[in-house]
């Protein structure tokens, strides 16, 4: 982290030529916002309003918790409001997974820092970016006022009101990573009101050698199964008709509870399944381990889990997945056709990693062949990202970035085809559609085979209510989104 910042963060300006070329070097890693949650709050601070400005980035685990975060706020008096240049202080829930999204929220950071030379009071950095890097983030960026890890989110406002009120504040609050749940259900939410996360466990105890979640999110724990029900019961009372399952590792749910609890993932399906305006129950991030007959039964014939898992299997080649510490081939390839055998429309998703270190072009056709075998509904691709605190970092057999590249432009392709062939099968038929937006002669919604965020959409050629499902007749497809009309 020493050497990627000091690749990015500018020493303190000696002169305005120098600040100019550093900012012109971040312009080009800064990303348009558009795309990425913004929250405006204000605080009665005083004799006067102190305004906040939320940036949350990274994934929807994330966005819980900057939701619960803002939650917090909004009991102290914190209100929305539009304008982020009216902002006294700054938030920035950073994502800090790979390189990518540490340059990313790097970029927000200095972006923050900007506003901060012409008015603003403050700027705070929460996140797995301050949870991971807390001490390179205070010494290497002075201008930032607090660093904030998970165990200390509910000092945000009085660390704010010190800010205010000139008083100093303690630059590094960052504890264990293994914290205890908070209560979730009071929160503001980021998402269209009629669709939220559900976390139902945090952390994770595998030992992928890519991956540092561990090092930072801490042990998997699962949140009691009472809490999961009621919070749940709070968004459906508050208009929420679609919940997303998340955590590092969802299907492992429940299995750390022991012999005083012998209820799982797909018990808590069948209990939330009796909420009666929930409509849509989507699985997130499951693990390939934890399959178990009863949950797959579970997905299979509750009427309001869509058919639709997300399945992040990282590689197909046996050598590959042995160096990342995955389950073999042999038996995700059982998995995957047991769940396609027993869950009728079923849409797989997975996410896969290219360039692994030792990855040869025979392992990468392996993969090439596997997901054509396999025709994955929706799939991402990553090129593999060099991470600290890893197995994986001191591993010989690195692949060129431009060899990661190419092999990633290949998946890339091979899976545009995949799904524009799946794209094509429903044009001309009826499927149930949830709307989520409303546009000037239109409306955007999802079915069933497409989560928040990460796939596509259905266009619909009228006006129709948000928070609703209809059944909507497909007329076309670009080779990705849908369109059709009620």
């Amino acid at each position: 982290m020493q050497l990627f910042l000091s690749c990015l963060v500018p020493p303190p300006v000696k002169n305005k030529a120098h600040d100019s070329t550093c900012r012109k070097q971040l312009s080009k890693l800064r990303p348009c916002p558009n795309k990425y949650h913004l929250v405006m709050n204000h605080v009665q601070g005083g004799t006067h309003k102190r305004k906040v400005a939320l940036v949350s980035l990274g994934c929807p685990k994330n966005t819980v918790d900057a939701e619960v975060l803002l939650g917090n706020l909004k009991r102290k008096g914190f209100q929305i409001v539009e304008k982020m240049e009216k902002a006294d202080a700054v938030i920035i829930n950073t994502c800090g997974f790979i390189e990518d999204a540490k340059r990313e929220s790097l970029s927000f950071i200095f972006q923050a820092l900007d506003w901060k030379k012409k008015h603003l009071k403050g700027v705070i950095v929460t996140g797995c970016l301050a949870q991971r890097y807390a001490e390179e983030l205070a010494a290497q960026i002075p201008q930032v006022d607090a660093v904030v890890g998970f165990e200390s989110y509910a000092n945000v406002a009085q660390t704010l009101n010190q800010i205010f009120s000139q008083q100093e504040a303690s630059r590094v609050q960052v504890g264990k990573a293994t914290v205890p749940f908070q209560t979730e259900y009071i929160r503001h939410p980021l998402t269209p009101k009629h669709s939220a996360y559900l976390r139902v466990a945090e952390g994770c105890n595998h030992e992928c050698s890519f991956c540092s979640i561990p090092s930072f999110r801490g042990r998997f724990r699962s949140k009691p199964f009472q809490s999961v029900i009621e919070e749940a019961k709070m968004l459906v009372e508050g208009g929420v008709c679609e919940l997303n399952i998340i955590a590092e590792d969802t299907n492992q749910y429940g299995m750390d509870f022991g012999n005083q609890d012998q209820r799982r993932l797909a018990d808590l399906l069948y209990e939330l399944a009796n909420l009666s305006s929930l409509k849509w129950i989507r699985l997130l991030y499951c693990y390939p381990s934890y399959f178990s007959p009863a949950l797959i039964r579970a997905i299979a014939e509750i009427p309001q889990v869509v058919k639709y898992i997300d399945i992040p299997l990282q590689h197909a080649s046996d050598g590959i997945l042995t160096r990342m510490n995955r389950p073999n081939s042999q038996y995700t390839r059982q998995l995957l056709y047991q769940l396609k055998q027993n869950i009728p429309e079923l849409c797989l998703r997975s996410t896969f990693i290219c360039g692994f270190p030792g990855e040869t072009e025979k392992d990468h056709q392996e993969l090439v062949r596997f997901i054509k075998e396999l025709g994955f509904s929706r799939a991402g691709f990553f090129t593999y990202s060099l991470e600290e605190n890893t197995s994986a970092y001191s591993m010989d057999g690195h692949v060129p970035d431009e060899v990661k590249q190419a092999r990633k432009d290949e998946l890339v392709s091979l899976q545009q085809s995949i799904q524009e062939s799946f794209a094509m099968k429903w044009v001309g038929k009826k499927i149930n559609v949830l709307i989520d937006k409303v546009e000037q002669g239109y409306s955007k919604g999802r079915a069933y085979f497409d989560a928040p965020e990460i796939d596509g959409v259905v266009y619909v050629l009228q006006q129709l209510s948000p928070g609703r499902i209809y059944s909507i007749e497909i007329l076309g497809t670009n080779g990705w989104d849908l369109y059709g009309h009620k």
